[in-house]
């Protein structure tokens, strides 16, 4: 019977078809919703569901209190039993309670500080060393939000990184960029501004599909060491 050794079985492995996802006709880089936006600071914050509020009492320190934004846009206090805080400014905020606390406290003094942003975020997933949810304090960019997820791994394939974005008429935009040319300088158009809720997510590369293969189907479920140059008859 003929030997087949295991580096015949590697070379058909690593030409098989690779897994890595497809995108079907993603949006372009040039449309409007993905066009880069100036890197200058936004207007002023508007608080969101999901910020965490410091309420501070000048004079008052037993009022302190540390809360966040319901999913209905409120917040509940001492003396005051809720107060829609959604799109208000912190200074709006403070104007508020200062008014509402002048009716149980003589001369309120109140600071409203934001705490953490967690309303505004965008989410980085795939072959990237820190997946997860990153805050939106700034504008910032597709390669700034990699950073922040640790960078990405040796099996990724950043020749098709996927950014979904909420579209106007609340469908979902999907663009493949190319976050190589990104990194190398070659093609800075790559590395897009995002936006509050922006999905990234970076794709596993073929090569490492099979391996992942071969690590399942064959190390696995052959009980023999995965030696050099071993064969079977």
């Amino acid at each position: 019977m003929k030997r087949v050794t295991l580096s015949i079985c590697l070379i058909l492995l690593i030409i098989l078809p690779a897994c890595a996802p497809a995108v079907k006709n993603p949006t372009p880089i040039d449309h409007p919703a993905f066009q880069a936006t100036p890197q200058t600071p936004d207007s002023e914050y508007r608080i969101e569901v999901g910020d965490q509020l410091d309420v501070k009492f000048f004079y008052y320190p037993e009022l302190n209190e540390q809360v966040t934004v319901r999913p209905d846009g409120r917040i509940s206090l001492q003396l005051v039993r809720e107060i829609m805080v959604a799109g208000l400014t912190p200074a709006e905020l403070t104007e508020q309670l200062v008014k509402k606390y002048a009716v149980q406290i003589k001369k309120p003094e109140i600071a409203v500080l934001v705490r953490s942003f967690s309303g505004r975020s965008v989410f980085v997933d795939g072959e990237v060393n820190r997946p997860g949810m990153i805050p939106v304090i700034k504008p910032i960019t597709l390669l700034q939000s990699i950073a922040q997820a640790g960078g990405v791994k040796e099996t990724a394939l950043t020749e098709e990184t996927i950014v979904i974005r909420r579209g106007a008429d609340h469908k979902p935009l999907v663009l493949s960029v190319n976050l190589k040319k990104a990194i190398d300088g070659t093609d800075p158009r790559q590395d897009i501004a995002l936006r509050p809720f922006d999905i990234v997510f970076v794709p596993r590369s073929p090569i490492t599909n099979v391996n992942v293969w071969i690590d399942q189907y064959i190390r696995k479920n052959i009980p023999v060491p995965f030696a050099f140059g071993w064969s079977f008859d």
